[in-house]
């Protein structure tokens, strides 16, 4: 289930509003006190184990792997290669392996577990290791052998997995492939077998999914158009069906890692509780404030399955539907299960196996997956790490929320400063609990979220005319007063 907005910008950036972006993330980035570089002794440590790898004996570069992420992307962390067979389907999914460079209690684990996770916002990226390893010696990039941790899961007719292994193994991916190719083939019935395969597979997950109750959010990203004249517009790109295919792939690894933790009772798991009355109720406030009917009865999985993101306004309802990710987080164990082991919105346990470049709690998660598969004891410095571990992403995923939504704000006042004074039509979804003069409305167009203020209580869930009193990119404020 996706978590993160991520914004690119599309066109040039090359005016004063893009420099002011630029200086707006930097500002960020102090704020934080985070940083895109590393202190020198970490780039040394991993320039030295990028040149120095420890390689498994296994070798797997017979099987074609590709990689499909969006086309800007270095640090990729996963590649696949399906197969048919007269049952089902075979999955063989490569994930990059960071044990091949990392020794526990080195500087570049020390300050991966400071880190926590890469950043993302505006082009702009924290990663969380260095470009020597996760953009290169240990990207899974085209042409290259690289170490992984491959896992082979049986899939039946039903989509259902049916039994799972995980190994190292060397792996050699053949194409680095965009999204937008691989849509664009199989739009035109020249797409190789495999993605075929990803379509059948994919559609088949969807539907288990929504068998279960669970539901996945296709968040789409949102991008910063930059017009020839210097205008900019915040937009939503539209998603392609082969994203949901190709993340239901790393669903099912997650489930099969989940499933092997739980079996074994020892792990770590990505949880959610359920989601809180409060935050549905103000989505369907949200819902109506966007032009989007949703009736009563109707639960909030099959209402997000019934979105469609290549719509503006859709687009919109996902990205505010992530305040029912609430709460997540992480567990680990040791023996006997988490009281709260399942992710809700999922409908079932699961962990985060899938990518180790960009988020700390996989490399421990994959070293627990192989040592049961291996039937090995999990190693001691990962069983060392349970305890502490949870609380580490805690800490990462506040300060990377609050990086995005520093981003999104600081974008967002871009994109409105020449337009302060403007009238708008809104809903107010939300009081302030302290001030019901104060509190947060949507905008249709453009679609956003923003503070809103009154002389009187704010009319929550009705139609409203707002005006643009505030859009400050030093700030990162915008703010509307009610007509």
């Amino acid at each position: 289930m996706a978590s993160n907005r991520v914004i690119t910008v599309r066109g040039s950036s090359d005016s004063v509003t893009g420099a002011a972006l630029r200086d707006g993330i930097r500002a960020i980035q102090e704020e934080l006190t985070v940083s895109p570089d590393f202190p020198a002794e970490v780039e040394e440590a991993a320039t030295r184990a990028a040149a120095q790898p420890r390689l498994p004996e296994l070798d797997l570069t017979d099987l074609p792997f590709v990689t499909i992420d969006p086309e800007s992307a270095q640090d990729l962390d996963q590649a696949m290669f399906l197969e048919r067979k007269e049952d089902g389907y075979l999955v063989h999914y490569a994930i990059a392996d960071l044990s091949a460079f990392i020794t526990p209690g080195d500087p570049v684990d020390v300050e991966a577990n400071r880190r926590g996770e890469t950043l993302y916002g505006a082009d702009s990226k924290v990663p969380l290791h260095p470009k020597a390893i996760s953009e290169d010696a240990g990207s899974l990039l085209p042409d290259q052998v690289r170490p992984a941790l491959v896992w082979h899961i049986d899939v039946d007719a039903t989509g259902e997995g049916t039994a799972v292994t995980l190994e190292r193994a060397l792996v050699k991916s053949r194409a680095k492939l965009s999204y937008d190719r691989v849509q664009a083939d199989l739009d035109a019935g020249t797409a190789d077998e495999m993605f075929t395969i990803l379509k059948e597979v994919g559609e088949l997950r969807l539907a288990r999914e929504a068998a279960r109750g669970g539901v996945s959010l296709p968040l789409p990203e949102q991008e910063i158009a930059v017009d020839e004249d210097g205008t900019w517009r915040l937009e939503f790109r539209e998603m392609l069906p082969v994203e949901s295919w190709n993340a239901q792939i790393s669903l099912l690894t997650g489930f099969a890692a989940a499933s092997l933790m739980v079996y074994a009772r020892v792990g770590l798991l990505r949880t959610l509780p359920p989601a809180d009355p409060r935050d549905v109720k103000r989505l369907h406030r949200t819902a109506r404030a966007l032009g989007i009917e949703w009736p009563a009865e109707v639960l909030y999985p099959d209402f997000i399955r019934s979105l469609d993101p290549s719509k503006p306004n859709h687009a919109a309802m996902v990205v505010a539907c992530t305040r029912l990710l609430r709460g997540s987080g992480y567990v680990g164990f040791n023996g006997e299960l988490p009281a709260q082991a399942q992710h809700s919105a999922l409908a079932s346990e699961y962990a985060h196996v899938t990518a180790p470049l960009r988020r700390l709690v996989d490399r421990y998660a994959l070293e627990i997956c192989l040592a049961l598969c291996e039937g090995d004891e999990v190693p001691e410095w990962v069983i060392a790490a349970l305890p502490d571990l949870p609380d580490t992403m805690r800490e990462s995923g506040r300060r990377a929320n609050q990086y995005e939504n520093s981003v999104l704000n600081l974008v967002e006042a871009a994109v409105l400063a020449p337009r302060v004074g403007e009238t708008f039509s809104a809903v107010v979804v939300e009081t302030d609990d302290k001030d019901d003069r104060r509190g947060e409305l949507t905008v249709q167009e453009p679609a956003i979220e923003a503070v809103v203020t009154g002389s009187g209580p704010l009319p929550v869930g009705e139609d409203v005319t707002v005006r643009l009193t505030t859009a400050d990119m030093a700030t990162r404020k915008v703010e509307f007063t009610l007509e």
